[in-house]
């Protein structure tokens, strides 16, 4: 009877309701035939404890990510400083481009008149067009003057580009400029229609025979994340705060090396007012000839003093990553000689001061005062180094770890093993990260399913007394081009018990990519897409926030026939790890069943009292192991959570194939 009851199990795979029957039905009679699947959890021997870093983000201007992603702004181009200038707006009419604004590091403003023709315009296309929400709000700012004086009027529309609409527009307004000085003026407008790929009109009108001129013309959502004024897109940033993330890596990696190092990220220019920040190139508009853009450029909108201020709304540690004085070395020899390097120092050295410094003793932290931060943000790491590989990589770094240990010994320093995850220069950069004493390594790991499933004990023999890993970048690239599909996730869920259960040797881990828009990629898999309008939680993020927001406090043992669970021999694709939470009093365990066969999973829980423990069971599956989320279906995959409980120290669950499983129980 109980072992009809047990394929009826295994048949339908269900999960709560079943398992919480067989508990209460079998109790400490738990049937032969699935007393060969046992995982011992001893909750009375608590070990490593889980840093709030453990799980976290890594964003790089990559897919768009920054300007026409995560960054509020609108409009492409606004300050008319990309090498073709007017690139992202049609001119209609008399318009003209001169230099001279009052921003000294980005000169270049718009001349409309309206002497020859009907009407003088200027229309952005934003960033693959601009999405608008009915009955939203926008914040249209721009500088502006009448260079002959008196006053001119500008009509304003947003344009709806749907040729069977009876109109194109969708918003109409007016503002009026006066003065020949440069001014700064705002209008909300509201749009009264939904519009995926619209774009926005400025036409000078002929209210008065004057000529104008505009300068850094902005729109921003009137509600960006938590209402910043130079700020972003609500709900990208939304699903990261859902992530409840520990660790925040920025700019970037290979941005922050750039393909040649004048093009590198230089996070002193992304500082300071806005409107004076300087243009510099993306080094992802043309790394993959066969999905360049030659639009993409990076505004410098979103720079560190933004990325300072979103660590700080997340509750996340903030953790810069700048140049070493080495660029890509996959693009050929780039570096700065080592008797030249101080600058590159200063950079790094001057960026601890403008984040913890005291406005009143340093220049740089009197920046982030002036910007509207007076308190410190309290930085604790720095990275230095993104991919770099060979000797000339320690050699760099080296005067940089002197310096800053010097000046501020309390900073945690990031080296890099390279750019693989194995192999002679991984094997040759770990033993010099040693002798430089670096705090944590980076690791990276773009690899396929099978490299994450051989990986379940990667970390189990790492000597404990030497540098700590930051598993800094990795995601599973599937078979077929390197899609966000259910299966590449699972293999991730895999591989991050090994993490877990490792957690006094990986403090720190975060997947790369964050962001892409689906009509500006170049690389995937990505973390989350979007459109103007949609964003869709890939099935890889939703692995990551299932860690992060189940984390626990600190690991405890879980083993199979006394070995760990991790895809062992014999362990039938499983991957396991457990952590008590000191907050809740709960056990959680995380079960990755990656077999094709269900597994009838026996928990013995040393260390829990006697009677019924409640619970629940979070599970994540898909039919398909080819299933995405997308932005035309994002909520495809998603978890479902149901009641569980165990009685005494015994609980029973069947896993079912191709699931990922989270168990919490109140001990």
């Amino acid at each position: 009877m109980r072992k009809q009851f047990l394929q009826n199990i295994l048949k339908t795979g269900g999960i709560a309701a079943m398992a919480l029957s067989a508990n209460l039905a079998w109790g400490q009679n738990v049937p032969e035939v699935i007393k060969e699947t046992v995982f011992d959890i001893n909750t009375k021997k608590v070990g490593a404890e889980i840093p709030h870093t453990m799980y976290g983000i890594f964003f790089e201007d990559i897919n768009y990510g920054a300007d026409g992603g995560l960054y509020g702004e609108l409009l492409k181009n606004r300050s008319f400083e990309f090498p073709q200038p007017f690139m992202g707006w049609k001119t209609i009419g008399d318009v003209e481009l001169r230099t001279g604004s009052p921003f000294e590091r980005c000169p270049h403003y718009a001349h409309l008149s309206n002497r020859d023709y009907k009407a003088s315009v200027l229309q952005n296309e934003g960033f693959f067009g601009i999405g608008f929400n009915k009955d939203a709000e926008y914040r249209l700012t721009f500088y502006a003057r009448v260079p002959e004086g008196g006053m001119a009027e500008l009509e304003i529309h947003i344009i709806n580009t749907d040729r069977d609409t009876s109109s194109q527009y969708a918003s109409e307004d007016k503002i009026t400029v006066s003065g020949k000085e440069w001014k700064k003026y705002e209008l909300k407008i509201r749009s009264n229609a939904t519009i995926a790929k619209g774009e926005f009109r400025l036409s000078l009108s002929h209210a008065y025979n004057n000529s104008l001129d505009l300068e850094h013309v902005s729109l921003f959502p009137a509600e960006t994340f938590k209402n910043d004024e130079n700020g972003l897109r609500k709900e990208l940033a939304e699903a990261l705060e859902s992530m409840h993330p520990g660790v925040f890596r920025f700019p970037g990696g290979c941005i922050v090396e750039g393909s040649r190092l004048p093009l590198r990220y230089q996070w002193k220019n992304s500082i300071g007012p806005v409107e004076n920040r300087p243009l510099n190139d993306n080094r992802w508009q043309y790394t993959f000839g066969h999905r360049s853009f030659p639009d993409y450029f990076q505004s410098y909108g979103l720079g560190f003093y933004e990325y300072f201020r979103l660590a700080e709304e997340l509750g996340a540690e903030p953790l810069p990553v700048l140049s070493v004085g080495l660029a890509c070395q996959y693009e050929g020899v780039n570096e700065v000689p080592l008797d030249e390097l101080q600058p590159y120092i200063d950079d790094v050295l001057d960026l601890i001061a403008f984040a913890n410094g005291d406005p009143a003793t340093n220049k740089w932290a009197k920046v982030r005062s002036e910007m509207g931060h007076d308190k410190p943000f309290n930085l604790k790491y720095v990275a230095i180094g993104n991919e770099q590989w060979g000797s000339t990589y320690p050699e760099h770094l080296k005067p940089f770890i002197e310096q800053v240990r010097k000046q501020y010994p309390d900073i945690k320093i990031i080296g890099s093993a390279g750019p693989q995850s194995e192999g002679e220069e991984f094997d040759y950069l770990w033993p010099e990260m040693k002798k430089l004493k670096v705090d944590l390594v980076d690791e990276h790991f773009y690899r396929n399913e099978e490299w994450f499933l051989s990986q379940g004990n990667r970390y189990d023999k790492y000597d404990r007394k030497g540098p700590k890993v930051f598993a800094g970048e990795y995601a599973c690239h599937g078979a077929e081009n390197g899609r966000n599909h259910f299966q590449a996730a699972l293999c991730e869920a895999a591989f991050m018990t090994g993490l877990e259960r490792n957690a006094d040797v990986v403090p720190m881990a975060t997947y790369a990519p964050l962001f892409a828009h689906v009509d500006g990629w170049q690389w995937r898999p990505d973390a989350i897409w979007f459109d103007n309008l949609t964003v869709a939680k890939s099935c890889s993020f939703i692995v990551q926030s299932l860690f992060s927001n189940n984390k626990g406090s600190h690991v405890v043992p879980l083993t199979m026939n006394g070995k760990a669970v991790a895809g062992n021999e014999g362990q039938k694709g499983l991957f396991a790890s457990a952590v008590m939470d000191d907050a809740t009093g709960e056990l959680i365990v995380k079960v990755v069943n990656t077999g094709e066969q269900p597994q009838m999973v026996n928990f013995n829980l040393a260390g829990f009292p006697k009677g019924i423990h409640n619970g629940t069971v979070t599970s994540l599956h898909a039919a398909d192991p080819d299933a995405e989320n997308s932005v035309e279906n994002p909520l495809l995959v998603t978890p479902s959570t149901t009641p569980f409980c165990a009685l005494d120290q015994r609980a029973v669950l069947p896993i079912p194939a191709q699931t990922f499983v989270i168990l919490r129980i109140e001990k």
